[in-house]
């Protein structure tokens, strides 16, 4: 089969670590609006920075997989650059607890254990892909909303942290595996070049399957293809002597 020189592209929306980060997304903004009212973040840049945060690892998931299909260097820096910002999302976190002279929970507590047990479902891709996801994040994120989205602020703030750890395992798997692929197939050059090579290859090929040309009748030197640019037989291709001018001997094409 011919090298296709555009990769696979597309389908985050199918990827648990996908699925992690919008979850996450989304009980950011719900734990921002409740717990930084005006009076606690005047200028809105605490809500708005860990609200940031969490958008930007949603967003540069998306972007990485539109630009996996031509460039898997910018995809695995984009994946980087959504991890880094998930990391930044968990210190917000973090810092508000610690502020609040409130401890991060033990990943050996039965809390941390209980929201690192609920599953995502997977998302099978139909035809109104947007309506269908949407559909799937909104349910999830009910599914997860007795912890997330807790009464205790403290409460809901660790179990988002627990889920931003999640999506940040899976997303760190997705890179080394993306990285992996990039070893194995190479990029968008590496792709080019090899389709390069495949159409000359079977240009020769199909070229030494030509029946050579014929001699000239007049001295013998082989003939090559040319076409007539004027008189009767403008257009016309016709067999003209690789000696020429020296040898004007011409021979018709036979069709």
């Amino acid at each position: 089969m011919p090298t296709a020189p555009f990769g696979h592209f597309g389908g985050y929306r199918k990827l648990h670590s996908f699925g992690f980060v919008c979850i996450a997304y989304h009980a950011t903004t719900r734990f921002c609006k409740r717990v930084y009212s005006w009076k606690e973040d005047p200028l809105g840049k605490t809500s708005g920075q860990m609200i940031g945060a969490a958008r930007s690892a949603r967003q540069n998931m998306v972007e990485a997989s539109s630009r996996s299909g031509t460039s898997k260097e910018t995809e695995i820096k984009l994946l980087d650059v959504a991890k880094a910002s998930l990391d930044e999302l968990l210190g917000d976190y973090e810092a508000f607890l610690i502020d609040n002279d409130q401890s991060v929970w033990s990943e050996l507590d039965e809390r941390w254990q209980a929201v690192s047990t609920l599953q995502l479902d997977e998302f099978s891709v139909t035809e109104d892909v947007l309506h269908a996801f949407s559909r799937h994040i909104i349910s999830m994120r009910h599914r997860f909303a007795g912890w997330l989205e807790h009464e205790d602020p403290y409460i809901a703030a660790n179990a988002i942290i627990v889920v931003i750890n999640r999506a940040s395992s899976l997303l760190f798997r997705q890179m080394e595996r993306t990285m992996a692929d990039f070893g194995q197939e190479g990029g968008f050059r590496e792709r080019m070049a090899k389709l390069r090579i495949e159409q000359r290859d079977a240009a020769q090929a199909a070229k030494a399957d030509e029946p050579p040309p014929p001699a000239c009748p007049a001295c013998g030197k082989p003939m090559t293809l040319r076409k007539a640019k004027s008189g009767p037989n403008a257009g016309k291709n016709f067999w003209g002597c690789t000696g020429y001018p020296a040898c004007k001997a011409i021979q018709e094409v036979e069709t």
